[in-house]
């Protein structure tokens, strides 16, 4: 499921933007390919991030992924509700597993990401 609306990296991170703020989870299928997911480990209000480094870390059954920023800038909020209940972004990966909030450093980055149409030919293609 690919929700419209929202901006996509090849990473498998969505992005809502709200302003010169964006809020960032992963994709329905970033969970899918996962499985079930036991832990999560955030950044911290106030910490800087750089386009296309790891930022979080996502603990499944499976395996263990890094999360990268899909932009630069600053987190400014961290859903801490998933801390006590990462499986919330198996659940509703756009919805309530959201990760963090990040405040832009350069608006142009988001240039960079994919539509919903180009995030579902990538991952046809994949």
């Amino acid at each position: 499921m690919i929700k419209k609306g929202l901006l996509y990296s090849k990473d498998h991170e969505w992005l809502k933007v709200e302003g010169n703020k964006v809020k960032v989870g992963i994709t329905d299928h970033a969970q899918d390919q996962l499985g079930d997911i036991v832990f999560i480990e955030l950044p911290s209000v106030g910490d800087s991030v750089s386009k296309g480094e790891g930022f979080a870390v996502i603990e499944s059954v499976k395996a263990a992924a890094d999360v990268y920023a899909p932009v630069s800038g600053t987190i400014v909020e961290i859903n801490e509700e998933l801390l006590d209940a990462p499986e919330t972004v198996n659940n509703e990966p756009y919805d309530g597993g959201w990760l963090v909030v990040i405040q832009l450093d350069d608006e142009g980055e988001l240039d960079d990401l994919l539509s919903p149409e180009e995030y579902q030919t990538f991952i046809e293609e994949e």
